[in-house]
């Protein structure tokens, strides 16, 4: 699978994310909410450099091989457009 390493992540994310839900329904310390919330953001941060990592690494890696250049361009706008989305978002 193209995605594992993430995919995983993610899973494991949504394990977390639903503890968190429970501890906010138990009432439970903030201070421990927090700390689950954290950890739940930093492994889908994670996932998500896998999977722009896999991207650069199949899907732009094969553009540039075919050297065609609409389609370099096409990639090249889509990281672009990640990229100022990630300077808003972290």
């Amino acid at each position: 699978m193209k995605h594992e390493k993430a995919l995983n992540k993610l899973k494991t994310a949504k394990g977390q994310l639903e503890a968190t839900i429970k501890m906010v329904e138990e009432e439970r310390y903030c201070i421990d909410i927090s700390k689950q919330l954290l950890a739940t953001i930093s492994l889908l941060k994670n996932a998500h450099v896998d999977i722009l990592k896999k991207h650069i690494e199949t899907c732009l890696k094969e553009a540039i091989t075919s050297q065609n250049q609409q389609e370099i361009n096409i990639k090249l706008e889509e990281l672009e457009e990640v990229i100022r989305y990630l300077n808003k978002t972290y």
